[in-house]
């Protein structure tokens, strides 16, 4: 329109430029219908994809395949072995009215229990220091779910059933595993229920009397509404295992017999329990206090008065944790705490030795429980999950992968067995020295390694569930991040293997004996057995090459042995666990599948600490090439060598 001749002529262009808006209008027009037209058959189009030949993925649509979630179910009925394991050793009259109350109680497990645990896991504990008009308040808030598993504790008598000893010796054995079927599923309150069954065990030691007669029947009621739990507050700011050492909390001695109490708790779990037991020095009348753990006497004390208002403490903080986060843990300080002393003055580290073997024992309980779950979760995702046209369960890499683990979640469990079962002989005056002996040397042994047992064999769990078992709400991660504190809580992988080599000195001996005498004839009773002779064979092997080495590096003292301590603890799990599985597998009416566990439990390193020895791992050169391995290039290991 604007070529040379038109661009000189305004007239022209005016007479031009209506006709040209009308073309452009008409061009307009077919276009918007040609658009519209082709908008219609595109939704037609769609209509028809999504309605006649349901293509996923079309729009909102999201897909057709959804993968079914793992679930758990009776965690009694579905457990053999341990069936397996009370009908051996249940008499017959406490075997049937147990396995009654425990098939209930797993039913309660799946349709309630579980599902509190989960609420807590979500919804963990907060801390309220101020109410709305400025006023200190330190009020730990913690959700409905957590309150009403205390509720439950008290109601299924998780700590009760100990000390009712309906069952006389066998009633530990009945608490200790319906804890096991609980713990899994607890949200972690298996956690202050270890601690109330420490406390209640102490004052049963200790006599119980006076203001510890109420305590004792808080926490050992079945009636929700008197139902205590306990504290445990040891953990000072310079650690917490050396307590002779680290505790700085002093008490002061009133008039009336009560103490008042001062110091700084660094790590307190299950802060909102009811009452607490803790370990303080006592001032003299010139303020000065006997240093090392001569000096430590034990005390009780309520966490409120009788107005419910905190008795002399202050909430620091809320500890912020790796995993747990369900249990709040809290640093404290006490500020003239009203207490009573429940143990000889400078006899507070003593008396606590009993608190120490009850949660443990509990610690030990909480790995095979969350060993058992992993798998359990596992088996059935197994059996729903397909994978190169065939299910999980169909291909053997994978159920090769699940029976590893198994057989290491069998032989924790009749390792926590055995130890219930010691305790109850030992709380009914039944127990015979050697069961004293191994009841405390097995409970450290226990310990350390099922905690490491557990973070394990979780860890290869959640590899059975490929990327959901990295995905938090699957519910699935936390499983791992709670298993950490197993090895961590109540004594380190290192600090129990010297526990155990205390517990050889202390017995002057006579603690490996009682383990020599019992694990071998254990395994003479399945001696005759054709489908066990290689298993026998190879664990007689192994005791024989450790009662070698006792003897050989023994006769050097304790420091020949500290290196070897955690190596030796290890042995004596690995020796002592083969043993209850041969054992298992030899009584009448085993499975193929004990045998089978018993066979695979005994092609691993039986005596690591032999086959470490025999490499010159303890030699005392090593020890030295040890520290300069862990400090190459760093100013510390400089600076020592310049002084």
């Amino acid at each position: 329109m604007w070529s040379p001749v038109t661009s000189g002529h305004p007239m022209i262009l005016g007479c031009l430029l209506p006709r040209f808006q009308e073309r452009c209008w008409a061009l307009s027009c077919r276009g918007i219908k040609r658009i519209a037209g082709q908008r219609e058959q595109t939704e037609a189009w769609d209509k028809h994809t999504s309605e006649e030949l349901k293509v996923p993925f079309a729009r909102t649509a999201t897909g057709t395949f959804f993968q079914e979630q793992p679930k758990i179910g009776n965690p009694y009925l579905e457990d053999a072995f341990l069936q397996g394991y009370l009908k051996a050793h249940l008499p017959s009259k406490v075997l049937e009215e147990v396995s009654l109350d425990l098939e209930r109680f797993g039913a309660r497990v799946v349709a309630e229990i579980d599902s509190l645990g989960r609420e807590c896991e979500l919804n963990p504990p907060a801390l309220q220091q101020y109410n709305a008009w400025g006023q200190r308040v330190d009020h730990i808030i913690t959700c409905p779910a957590w309150k009403r598993l205390k509720e439950i504790a008290a109601e299924e008598g998780l700590v009760a059933e100990a000390y009712e000893r309906r069952y006389a010796n066998w009633s530990r054995v009945h608490q200790i595993t319906k804890l096991y079927l609980y713990a899994a599923s607890s949200g972690l309150f298996s956690c202050p229920l270890a601690m109330t069954d420490g406390a209640a065990k102490v004052i049963e030691t200790l006599g119980i009397s006076g203001p510890l007669e109420k305590a004792f029947g808080h926490l050992t009621s079945r009636d929700p509404r008197k139902f205590w739990t306990s504290g445990q507050w040891m953990t000072e700011r310079r650690g917490g295992s050396d307590v002779g050492c680290s505790t700085e909390t002093v008490a002061r001695e009133q008039a009336d017999g009560t103490y008042c109490l001062y110091g700084f708790k660094w790590f307190t779990s299950a802060t909102d329990a009811d009452m607490t037991l803790t370990l303080a020095r006592i001032m003299d009348v010139h303020g000065e206090v006997e240093q090392g753990s001569r000096g430590l006497s034990l005390f009780f004390m309520e966490v409120r008065d009788k107005e419910g208002k905190l008795n002399g403490v202050e909430v620091q903080r809320l500890k912020e944790k790796l995993g747990t986060r369900q249990v709040p843990t809290a640093e404290l300080l006490l500020d003239g705490a009203k207490a009573h002393r429940i143990s000889a003055e400078g006899r507070g580290v003593a008396s606590i030795a009993n608190m120490l073997t009850i949660t443990r024992i509990h610690n030990v309980n909480s790995s095979v429980s969350v060993m058992k779950r992993i798998i359990n979760l596992g088996r059935d995702y197994a059996s729903k999950r397909v994978a190169f046209g065939k299910f999980l369960k169909d291909h053997p890499l994978h159920m090769q992968t699940m029976a590893r683990m198994e057989v290491q979640r069998r032989g924790a469990f009749l390792l926590l067995m055995e130890i219930a079962r010691l305790l109850g002989l030992e709380e009914t005056s039944m127990a015979s020295e050697r069961d004293r002996l191994l009841l405390r040397l097995l409970t450290p042994v226990a310990k350390l390694y099922t905690g490491k047992q557990a973070i394990a064999v979780i860890s290869e769990g959640l590899e059975c569930f490929g990327g959901q078992g990295y995905m938090e709400d699957t519910g699935l991660p936390v499983a791992l991040r709670d298993a950490q504190v197993l090895t961590i809580w109540e004594g380190t992988t290192n600090i129990l293997s010297l526990d155990v080599l205390r517990s050889l000195t202390k017995s002057q001996g006579q603690a490996l004996v009682a383990f020599f005498s019992a694990a071998q004839g254990k395994v003479e009773l399945a001696s005759n057995i054709k489908d066990l002779e290689s298993a026998v064979q190879r664990m007689q092997s192994a005791i024989s090459k450790l009662e070698e080495f006792s003897q050989r590096v023994g006769s050097k003292g304790p420091s020949g042995m500290e290196l070897a301590a955690r190596d030796f603890a290890y042995t004596l799990a690995r020796i002592y666990t083969g043993a209850l599985l041969l054992e298992h597998a030899a009584r009448p009416g085993a499975s193929f599948t004990d045998i089978f566990t018993a066979q695979r439990w005994c092609t691993q390193d039986l005596c690591p600490v032999a086959t470490e020895e025999a490499t010159g791992s303890y030699n005392p050169e090593v020890a030295s090439l040890d520290t300069s391995l862990v400090y190459e290039g760093s100013p510390v290991l400089e600076g020592c060598n310049q002084n």
